[in-house]
């Protein structure tokens, strides 16, 4: 954990209460998708915890909803502005047990990081598909973005106005996979556990205080203990999980 003055270079609507923000700094400490950064924010006291959609050597790629105080004050950001950030928290996704077909599932803001993560599985040589599910056609992002990368990808509206109506296990039966890799609201996790025919990587969202471990605000129940979804996590395997 490294913490870094990033200087903002953009920072855009691109869905409905959606945002896309740039930054750029000394982004080392960030070492495998799926880990995230905490964010200072000016008058309150709790940092914010983001994933990580992108990042290279000196750029980092944030997607972020509003949907508190928080985030909404990180949408009247303006370019230029300095964030002191907390950089490569939690355990990320480990990309060795993928077999040669990786599906990657994300529901919503739970997107942004199987980005990062479908970069690094085809510089390794997978064949990756995607399913991206939203609940309205007005809500989609980053699809053209995943297939400009090269990966499958099927798109899942819970009211039908785009790609497959239902939500993102309506899709698993069209893919032909090895094991999967999810990130999306519980309930989509919780579906995704028990419709997938492989072991898989599931991302948690939990409320966090300290974001590395110190304030056991995040823990929760495994197969092997308690683990703190900051620090052990956001990932955890599925033979771990207990629901």
């Amino acid at each position: 954990m490294n913490t870094a003055l990033l200087k903002i270079t953009s920072n855009i609507n691109i869905a409905p209460s959606v945002y896309r923000m740039t930054l750029e700094g000394d982004t080392s400490a960030i070492t495998a998708p799926g880990q995230f950064v905490n964010i200072k924010l000016d008058g309150l006291y709790l940092r914010r915890p983001i994933s990580v959609c992108d990042v290279d050597e000196d750029t980092l790629t944030l997607i972020y909803k509003v949907v508190g105080n928080g985030t909404e004050l990180m949408s009247s950001y303006t370019e230029g502005k300095v964030l002191d950030t907390l950089m490569g928290l939690g355990n990320g996704y480990d990309t060795s047990l993928s077999g040669d077909k990786p599906l990657l599932i994300g529901g919503g803001v739970g997107v942004p990081p199987l980005y990062n993560l479908a970069k690094k599985l085809l510089s390794e040589g997978k064949t990756v598909s995607v399913i991206l599910g939203f609940n309205t056609k007005s809500e989609i992002f980053l699809k053209n973005e995943f297939e400009k990368l090269g990966c499958k990808v099927l798109v899942t509206t819970a009211d039908g106005s785009d790609g497959i109506k239902g939500f993102v296990t309506s899709a698993m039966d069209d893919v032909d996979y090895t094991y999967t890799y999810s990130c999306g609201p519980e309930p989509m996790l919780k579906a995704v556990y028990s419709a997938s025919k492989t072991s898989g990587q599931f991302s948690f969202e939990e409320r966090m205080g300290c974001g590395f471990g110190a304030c056991m605000g995040c823990s929760c129940k495994t197969k092997y203990g308690n683990k703190r979804i900051c620090r052990d996590g956001p990932v955890l395997v599925k033979e771990e999980i207990i629901w």
